[in-house]
Formats: C-alpha cells, sequence, structure tokens
C-alpha cells in the first residue's frame, strides 16, 4: 500500500513535550497541551506555575527569514519595555527550532506566556491602555523597516482580491464590491503619513488584559511595514463589529485614540485616512482566507463571502467611503 503525501500535520503534543523539554532544558514536571490549530499551531508548555506558548509555523507559510525579523521586532520592542509575548532562547542560544514534519520542514518558536484574559467587550480604560500601548510601539518602530512585506494598494487589495476570484465568480455583488475597494485606497493618499512598522491584527484575540489596564500583545505573524494608520484603523474597525451600539463604539474609540495621542501623534490626514485603512486591511484578511484554504474551508463559502462583505458596507457607510 503506497503512502500518501500530506499538505498540513498536527504534530504530537507528546512529541513536542519531550523535544522542548530537551531543547530548553526544561524538568519533567512541564506537560505539553495543543491549544489551538489555524493560521498556525499553538501549544502550551506549563508545570501548573510556570507556562510558555509553542507556536509550531505551517509549512511554506513563513520563511526562516520571515520568521527571524518577526523575532527581532518584538526583541526591539521588549528591549524597549513594551509588553509583548518574546521569543525565548534554548541552550543552543537559539530562538528557531526545525521540525520535520511529514509535509516537510517547519519551524517552531516558544513564547513567553501572555498573562491575563482575552476581554472581548473592552471597557474605556482598557481601550486608553491599548491606545497607548500601540502608540508607544509605533514611536519605537517610526521610519524603521524589516525584511517583510510591505502592506500597500497592491498587497491589501489587489492581490486578495486575485486570491478571491480562485473561489469566487467575479459576478457576485460581494467581488464587485471588493473589485471597487480598488478605487478608495491609492497609495499616493498615504505619502505623507507616518510609515514604519505595523502588527496588522492587534484586537481582543491578540491580546491578554490583566486588571483592566495591563496590555499584553502578542501573535506578530503579520508584521511588515506601512503606513501605522493601518493598525489604527484595523483596531477601530474591529470595535465597530464588536460594539453594536454605536455611541457606545463612538465612547470607546474616542478612549483608544486618546490613549494613543497621549504618547504619540495623529495628523489629520491620518484620521481621515483612518476607515479606507481600516477597510483595507479587512480585505486583505479576507484574502488570506483564500489563501489558506486549508485552514479556511470549513467556513470559506458564499454565505460567509456575504456576511463579511456585510461588515465592509456597514463601515463604508457610517463612515461614508464613497467607492467610486
Amino acid at each position: 500500500m503506497n503512502v500518501f503525501p500530506v499538505t498540513t500535520s498536527t504534530i504530537s503534543a507528546k512529541a513536542l513535550e519531550e523535544f522542548t523539554k530537551n531543547q530548553y532544558e526544561l524538568d519533567d514536571s512541564y506537560i505539553c497541551t495543543l491549544f489551538r490549530t489555524g493560521m498556525n499551531h499553538t501549544y502550551f508548555i506549563s508545570n501548573g506555575k510556570n507556562k510558555y506558548a509553542l507556536r509550531v509555523y505551517c509549512y511554506n507559510w513563513r520563511t526562516k527569514t520571515e520568521i527571524t525579523e518577526e523575532l527581532a521586532l518584538l526583541n526591539r520592542l521588549k528591549s524597549n519595555n513594551l509588553n509583548v509575548s518574546a521569543p525565548i532562547l534554548d541552550k543552543n542560544k537559539a530562538y528557531i527550532q526545525t521540525i520535520k514534519a511529514p509535509e516537510g520542514i517547519r519551524y517552531a518558536v516558544l513564547f513567553s506566556f501572555a498573562e491575563g484574559d482575552k476581554i472581548r467587550f473592552l471597557n474605556t480604560d482598557a481601550c486608553f491602555a491599548i491606545g497607548k500601548l500601540m502608540g508607544k510601539m509605533h514611536n519605537v518602530t517610526q521610519e524603521k523597516t524589516i525584511g517583510r512585506i510591505t502592506y500597500n494598494k497592491k498587497s491589501l487589495i489587489e492581490l486578495p482580491y486575485q486570491k478571491l476570484k480562485s473561489y469566487f465568480s467575479e459576478a457576485l455583488p460581494e467581488m464587485k464590491f471588493i473589485k471597487s475597494v480598488e478605487n478608495v485606497f491609492q497609495d499616493s493618499a498615504f505619502e505623507n503619513t507616518r510609515k514604519g512598522l505595523v502588527h496588522l491584527d492587534i484586537w481582543y484575540d491578540n491580546m491578554s488584559i490583566a486588571n483592566q489596564k495591563d496590555i499584553t500583545l502578542f501573535d506578530f505573524d503579520f508584521c511588515g511595514n506601512g503606513s501605522q494608520i493601518l493598525d489604527i484603523g484595523y483596531f477601530c474597525k474591529q470595535l465597530f463589529h464588536i460594539e453594536m451600539d454605536k455611541e457606545e463604539y463612538e465612547i470607546k474609540k474616542e478612549r483608544f485614540l486618546e490613549g494613543y495621542q497621549s504618547v504619540n501623534t495623529i495628523s489629520k490626514k491620518e484620521l481621515i485616512l483612518l476607515p479606507k485603512a481600516g477597510l483595507a486591511v479587512f480585505v486583505f484578511y479576507l484574502g488570506v482566507q483564500a489563501q489558506r484554504f486549508d485552514w479556511s474551508n470549513i467556513f470559506l463559502t458564499e454565505n460567509y463571502l456575504k456576511m463579511f462583505v456585510g461588515k465592509f458596507k456597514s463601515w463604508s457607510d457610517y463612515y461614508k467611503i464613497e467607492n467610486k
């Protein structure tokens, strides 16, 4: 009987437990458990007192160079006393582990654990603290570049649309709407905005909160180069969809912006571009879902497309974005 190749595997938690204990010289009290399979696979390494997060990158998702750049950014932020889940060196002073999986080489990194809770409905103090942390992060990374993706019209909108064409007809109203976003987002409009490094996925699911205001950011898997208003717009758009009461949204958005501006500045031009920035990042992530159909296939359907583009439209209507 032939052994068929695989495209994606889930590595045994027990095997990773032994591997991690050896590489990081952890004692036998540590246990490895699978936490989540998704864009990458996350395992927790814990002995009841101390806890770590082990990320196993999916096959061919990130190059070793891209991961190295991500970790360098995290170490830069950590050295500037910003709360992030940081990489941990192994016994050989290496951050990146190489795993021979059935589908090919996969990489793994052990991170410090972000203490606290995931809080979907944030209070105003938390919104202020998140804005302040983002503002500090942008201060540290402004005018910096790393060897990773640059976020612009091509990477945020044009390439995602091409990926979506593999699964959805261009005749669908939703696809026509996505195509029209190309008219909204012009690189030239962002020329005089602050450039630097961006996280691109700052929302409640990628942070832990302790005491309602102590924020730790994690999952920098999509970090790259671009206009820093992208991070601001994306957080606001996520908050917009979580808060059904738009008066509550406005209150929390303003507290977030106040927190940001307590340590950094946002120009009037950037505030005007905020809605377009948020919309562009959401288009990008819809494209990621098409690109990573190995992960998204259980939900990426025409009904899902209608729901997701419905979010684009509600945001566009709220901010009166003209897609022409």
